[in-house]
């Protein structure tokens, strides 16, 4: 059996399950139904990790060839959109032959673009789900039966709005996913995973250049302001600096990083996790370069006790050292080129930075000439 928590910056957290192993044990209780001709009311299987894990059923019915079992998903502290979901299985045996089908139904998502774990036209069904699916079901039936095994979920749809399963090209539903079978919570590997998956993709479809936003609003800036399309803008969240291994990994050879002032400053100091809890140095990176241009210390002292950026932009507005972006953007265009030096391919990375307030800031190149190559 697992252990049931985890311990993360000090908390004690309850672990959950990826829809993959509640998939697998709603076939497996449905499997069960079929061959014993009774309902169940808990079922126990092991996940991709080799854990043995019990579970209850939801929803039971069965008949003599075909039955159908939900297992609610649980994704423990760590809940995410799917959490709260019941995952049916229907399963029907198939005597006269003996190839296992696997399949999804209503709320499971569709393969629509190439580059991805599962074919186009697929459902989203991935990898390791399905070998978890497949040995449970040949250890149960045997080499000389088949059986069909079709997963839903009801309300699917619906909650694939709050997943980046449309940014993939996965249509219609959630994925059934899980590398191990458990969610460990508060963990940030699933979301970098998907980010990972979203530049595969991009990459597979032939691009060799991408664009990098931290968040929602480098998204908006990018199409609206930019007019860049929104099929090659990647959201990199916090994971500045592993996003752009992983770009250089994959095989990529151009970036443009398009970001808010706020988050860009910390990767010109040289910082890569630009999320809150690991690092803050806004004001810091400001005064320092500001007091690098010699700027006076009246403004080195209002910026200092400046909150935001944004506070911080009034200031530097008013004494005319709006030069300071400029030397901002190139020393992040620097930085993030120097992370990558070491390796190949070669990437060669141009920046764009902008405010809430006053919009377009800096960047590397003329916005015009980065408008022309990137739009």
């Amino acid at each position: 059996m697992m252990d049931e928590y985890a311990y993360v910056n000090g908390k004690k957290l309850r672990k959950g399950f990826t829809t993959g192993t509640c998939a697998t044990a709603a076939t497996v209780a449905a499997l069960s139904m079929i061959l014993n001709q009774e309902r169940e009311e808990k079922v126990t299987v092991h996940t991709a990790s080799g854990v043995e894990v019990t579970m209850d059923v939801h929803n039971p019915s069965f008949g003599p060839e075909e039955a159908t079992a939900a297992i609610e998903k649980d994704g423990g502290d760590d809940a995410d959109a799917t959490h709260g979901l019941l995952i049916y299985s229907t399963v029907t045996l198939l005597p006269d032959q003996t190839e296992i089908e696997i399949d999804g139904g209503q709320g499971v998502g569709r393969v629509t673009e190439k580059g991805l774990a599962c074919d186009v036209g697929m459902a989203a069904i991935n990898p390791t789900p399905r070998r978890m699916i497949e040995q449970h079901v040949r250890k149960i039936i045997g080499p000389n039966c088949g059986a069909r095994v079709i997963i839903s979920v009801p309300g699917g749809e619906e909650t694939a709005k709050l997943t980046y399963n449309s940014r993939l090209g996965i249509i219609g539903g959630i994925s059934i996913l899980g590398t191990t079978g458990i969610v460990n919570p508060m963990s940030e590997e699933s979301w970098k995973a998907a980010i990972t998956i979203e530049l595969t993709m991009l990459y597979n479809q032939g691009h060799r250049s991408v664009v990098l936003v931290p968040g929602n609003y480098g998204e908006d800036f990018a199409t609206n302001t930019v007019g860049i399309p929104a099929g090659r803008i990647v959201n990199m969240s916090n994971f500045v600096g592993h996003v752009l291994k992983e770009v250089q990994r994959i095989g990529f050879t151009k970036v443009l990083m398009i970001g808010h002032m706020g988050k860009f400053v910390k990767v010109a100091a040289g910082i890569f996790s630009t999320h809150s809890k690991d690092s803050d140095a806004r004001m810091e990176t400001l005064v320092a370069n500001l007091a690098l241009m010699g700027a006076p210390m009246e403004l080195l002292k209002k910026v200092d006790k400046c909150l935001t950026t944004e506070a911080a932009g009034t200031a530097i507005k008013e004494f005319s050292y709006e030069g300071v972006y400029q030397v901002l953007a190139d020393k992040i265009k620097a930085r993030s080129e120097r992370l990558l030096r070491y390796r190949k391919p070669e990437v060669n990375i141009e920046v764009v930075v902008f405010g809430t307030e006053e919009g377009y800031l800096a960047s590397t190149q003329p916005l015009e000439q980065i408008k022309e190559e990137w739009t």
